[in-house]
């Protein structure tokens, strides 16, 4: 249904805007159109480089804006907002868009810029109408977003990019890779961790979750969060792939068993402690919970100097929540002796139980084991928590080191700092 049609003059080239159905999110969107001979290979709103698909369709990542032209006439189009076709408005032809993005992402407000804040159909009309005949195309684009600023963007990644892969280890849902990436966009070779979600050609839950979890949390190289550069799907398995910085160095569990003796207070444990707890404190900030934080997680990524260029950060999003959320089933995760006791009594997961279990990283520092490693994992090490017991404190460790981690695993969640 066109909802609006007009000319700048006679001597000029036909432009119109209308609204169409979207196949994908079944609901009208704004679609405008621009004459033949713009045929510019950079976005029009940010100035990054287009991707792409086709000698007829190209794409801008970071503001989803499709630019669509019609091979036969020539004419170009530039639409609003996911789409599966393109019509050319001389020549009637219709021509399939090929965006590399999957209709998932829509469906959750993965793709589209949280800075951008699309106008509605009475702004969008009144612009146009006030287009003259000496419009600049760059003007009219900088006017339908009432915000420029870019956020950065969880990308897809064609497959083919990656070579080298090698599994390094199975998880709970998916299987870690190591592989190289090339033709990114430092046009250079980059080795980087593959996440694969087993089963998850149909969107699997835990995908998207730690998708949205990375999405949202990460800020930037400052905040001590695993970066997620993108995500891609398995040709052949058709499973969806998180694509992630590769940190060198290891676990946080693994270095202290490695070089435990040469860890020192004033040069390495409270630095430690101190850029894992900005991590967590951006995650919280951020209104989401870990759930899931253990020396496991918290990954090692030296850059030269040891001790003062390298950088510990957070990993393994996969669990994470938005404070609100509810878990469906009163499923409990993690590693036992990182989880709060209020966990295994059914409360649901919160900031205070990722300070339970900073308190367990605290600990583990001091003696390079991981809590209550000495005993078995099940029922009966869960009543001793319960029961209020908990790792026993060095006779080296600071007293106002020990005061803290008290305070961080002490039974009342309200008590935690």
């Amino acid at each position: 249904m066109i909802m609006k049609q007009f000319k700048l003059c006679s001597d000029c080239y036909l432009i119109s805007s209308e609204l169409i159905e979207s196949t994908l999110v079944k609901k009208q969107i704004s679609i405008f159109y621009l004459s033949w001979w713009d045929n510019k290979s950079w976005c029009d709103i940010c100035d990054s480089g287009l991707t792409f698909t086709s000698d007829c369709q190209k794409y801008c990542a970071k503001c989803f804006i499709f630019y669509v032209g019609c091979r036969y006439c020539l004419t170009t189009n530039i639409l609003f907002g996911p789409m599966d076709q393109s019509q050319c408005k001389k020549c009637k032809r219709i021509s399939p868009i090929n965006s590399g993005l999957d209709d998932f992402l829509f469906n959750n407000n993965l793709v589209v810029c949280n800075g951008l804040d699309y106008l509605k159909l009475a702004e969008f009309e009144n612009i146009v109408k006030n287009i003259n005949k000496y419009f600049i195309q760059r003007e009219i684009l900088e006017s339908i977003f009432k915000e420029k600023k870019q956020a950065k963007q969880n990308k897809w990644i064609p497959y083919s990019q990656f070579k080298d892969v090698k599994e390094m280890t199975k998880g709970g849902y998916g299987i870690i890779y190591k592989a190289t990436w090339s033709n990114n966009k430092k046009n250079k070779n980059e080795t980087v961790i593959l996440k694969r979600f087993e089963n998850s050609k149909n969107i699997g839950k835990y995908f998207l979750n730690e998708l949205k979890s990375c999405d949202h949390c990460f800020k930037d190289k400052g905040c001590h969060i695993i970066e997620t550069y993108g995500f891609t799907k398995d040709p052949e398995l058709e499973d969806y792939i998180l694509v992630m910085e590769y940190a060198t160095g290891g676990d946080l569990h693994k270095h202290l068993q490695k070089d435990f003796a040469s860890i020192t207070w004033n040069k390495e444990k409270l630095r430690i402690l101190h850029q894992i707890s900005i991590g967590l404190k951006t995650i919280h900030n951020k209104k989401f919970i870990h759930r899931d934080f253990h020396s496991g997680n918290i990954l090692f990524d030296p850059k030269g100097n040891r001790v003062f260029n390298d950088d510990w950060e957070i990993g393994d999003l996969g669990l994470s929540q938005a404070v609100n959320s509810k878990s469906s089933n009163n499923e409990v995760y993690g590693v036992i002796p990182y989880i709060a006791p209020e966990i295994f009594r059914g409360s649901e997961f919160s900031k205070e139980a990722d300070i339970y279990s900073f308190g367990m990283v605290m600990w583990e520092l001091t003696t390079g084991c991981k809590p209550f490693d000495n005993v078995k994992h099940d029922h009966h090490l869960i009543y001793k928590i319960l029961d209020g017991e908990r790792p026993k404190i060095t006779e080296d460790t600071p007293e106002c080191y020990a005061n803290l981690m008290k305070s961080c695993w002490d039974a009342d969640p309200k008590k935690r700092p």
